[in-house]
């Protein structure tokens, strides 16, 4: 979830949880991230994590919100030890093989292919599946919902989506029909 207001990103959390999702990355660019993380963490029935975390600092005030995981859009290390010494999963960023092999050694449990759609998309997953095939590849960053399954067949775990999903512009507006359309159509291509 990435929005301009915290009003905007907790409607679009409780649309979409009502359609049937049940993870969400709240992103640091949230205002008050940490805050939202930290009021929608208290719900049992959502996994809760914290996105675009590129400090240490806001990996340790996330965790303590109660992040249940931490994405970076990038290889920081410390980010990756702050949230080993609590137990919490980290994403690192990549993209090429070189960045992939570095979050892997900074202690990433999943690596973020980012950004997937202008890396070359289900065909660059498929390249870095290749040559890492024990390595848990996400990408995120312009995945349309007709490429979920592409992502899959090409050896990504799960895949992230942002923009594609929650179009800001309708949730402030309130069209949480046009929200509900895309919800339905992604939840109908795979498991969430």
């Amino acid at each position: 979830i990435r929005t301009a207001s915290r009003e905007t990103a907790a409607r679009a959390v409780e649309w979409l949880a009502e359609e049937g999702f049940r993870t969400f990355e709240i992103t640091m660019s949230v205002p008050d991230g940490v805050g939202l993380l930290r009021e929608l963490s208290r719900r049992d029935d959502l996994l809760i994590g914290a996105g675009t975390v590129t400090d240490p600092g806001v990996a340790q005030a996330c965790i303590e919100a109660g992040a249940r995981f931490v994405v970076s859009p990038a290889v920081v290390p410390d980010v990756a030890t702050a949230c080993r010494a609590h137990g919490v999963p980290v994403m690192l960023g990549a993209m090429t093989p070189t960045e992939v092999l570095a979050a892997v050694a900074a202690g990433a449990d999943v690596v973020k292919i980012f950004p997937a759609s202008s890396a070359g998309g289900p065909s660059h997953v498929k390249a870095l599946r290749a040559v890492f095939p024990d390595v848990p590849l996400m990408p995120t960053g312009g995945i349309e919902p007709p490429m979920i399954e592409a992502y899959r067949a090409a050896g990504a775990i799960a895949v992230g989506m942002g923009g594609k999903l929650v179009d800001e512009k309708a949730v402030a507006r309130g069209d949480r029909e046009s929200i509900a359309l895309v919800a339905r159509q992604i939840l109908g291509t795979a498991a969430c």
